[in-house]
């Protein structure tokens, strides 16, 4: 079969993409799970799309394909290009454009009738061995109306189609590039970015994130299922055995952590009867449930519970949490970590204890989810203290150990 860079399914790029680029770079031999035939397939449609933004490397074990970007000068992100190649068969491209065309203006409107009437004059003007019948152009119509681009007018038993008007973008291209680069289902804002002039955005990102938009499907069924306050089937690929199951969730709120990107979804497991995190890159297939009458009462629930959150795990009972505190020593001119103790701490309190030493105390149901943002204050740390035993054993033998690293018999105790 002959290759082509354009995709009817993109559940099936999205794998590739993700074992090639966030669960590690495989080589052809490394890669089992297809054979050498589509891995060589997938590897070029990449290439095809990513350009100059792949690199190669020969290494004992083959020729290994990895992603190299400079996020300081990379815009837009090079991967919403995978979004933007979905295949369409000679009918789909025909009738969008006759559509279009006919409607050229929000003035215009046509009843089906007509629609199709003129369409069948279009056609035969070019002698195109196309045609639609009028079941094959409603549901065209359905589907773009429920996108925002036809509308449909009422008057009595006749129905009327007209083009929504354009929307003026051009004094929206600072909000739409940063929309585009940073926001959930960023891609969106990529589209939008087709339809201005070219233009340098004003942006440049330290830290940037770009295979968040690998799960942009699944982030955007997932965010309407809680607008509509339903329960979804998704699949799941867990994290320790390598199986996909099939699980039954009222999704509650996303997550998105600032320090890697990863993004998790915070939900109720009605058959575990818990609340449960998952990552949305190893999620997919979501699909719309019924309506949870219970969904209200849930986030409520989960209000209570995240101040009690410094990640992603939590409880419903606030029964058993760990308590955290420990003591940071500063000198006059260190007033910035004080400072960057109240701005980074996501739940708890800061106190002054005198002039040069100040508390921090926390309670959380999950004290190893803090440890590394604890360990960034380690050369100020005069007093530390967890009512998780074994969270704070692991704690000093990891800073033991650390001294061992660098030749050093122990530090001031803690």
């Amino acid at each position: 079969m002959a290759y082509s860079e354009r995709i009817k399914n993109f559940e099936k790029i999205r794998a590739y993409m993700r074992e090639f680029y966030v669960y590690g770079f495989k080589s052809r031999t490394e890669y089992d799970k297809k054979s050498a035939r589509s891995y060589d397939d997938e590897r070029r449609r990449l290439e095809s799309w990513l350009g100059d933004d792949m690199r190669f490397a020969q290494t004992a074990e083959g020729k290994k394909v990895f992603l190299s970007i400079d996020s300081r000068t990379a815009q837009p992100n090079p991967l919403y290009k995978a979004w933007k190649s979905k295949s369409f068969t000679d009918g789909d491209i025909v009738l969008h454009f006759i559509l279009l065309d006919l409607l050229y203006d929000p003035e215009i409107r046509m009843t089906l009738a007509q629609l199709v009437q003129e369409m069948d004059k279009y056609l035969g003007a070019f002698e195109h061995p196309l045609t639609f019948d009028e079941s094959t152009v409603r549901k065209k119509l359905k589907e773009y109306a429920q996108e925002g681009i036809i509308c449909m007018e009422k008057e009595g038993r006749k129905t009327f189609y007209r083009r929504m008007p354009d929307t003026e973008l051009s004094n929206m291209t600072d909000a739409i590039d940063f929309f585009s680069e940073a926001a959930p289902c960023g891609v969106v804002g990529s589209y939008l970015q087709d339809n201005l002039d070219q233009h340098a955005s004003i942006f440049s990102f330290k830290h940037h994130y770009i295979t968040q938009t690998m799960d942009s499907e699944v982030l955007a069924m997932l965010f309407d299922a809680m607008c509509q306050k339903r329960y979804v089937l998704v699949d799941n690929l867990g994290k320790r055995a390598n199986e996909v199951k099939t699980l039954r969730l009222v999704p509650l709120k996303i997550y998105i952590s600032a320090q890697n990107g990863r993004q998790n979804l915070l939900a109720f497991h009605e058959k575990a009867n818990r609340l449960n995190a998952y990552r949305l890159d190893y999620m997919s297939k979501v699909r719309l449930e019924e309506p949870c009458e219970q969904f209200d009462a849930l986030r409520a629930a989960l209000a209570k519970a995240e101040p009690h959150m410094w990640g992603v795990n939590g409880r419903w009972s606030t029964k058993y949490l760990e308590r955290v505190e420990f003591d940071v020593k500063i000198s006059d001119e260190e007033t910035y970590i004080v400072h960057r103790l109240e701005r980074e701490k996501r739940c708890g309190r800061v106190e002054r204890l005198d002039a040069h030493h100040y508390r921090y105390t926390a309670e959380v149901f999950d004290t190893n989810e803090m440890l590394p943002w604890i360990r960034t204050f380690l050369s100020r740390i005069t007093r530390l203290h967890f009512s998780n035993r074994t969270a704070e054993n692991k704690f000093k033998a990891d800073l033991q150990a650390m001294y061992r690293l660098y030749g050093i018999d122990g530090g001031e105790g803690l």
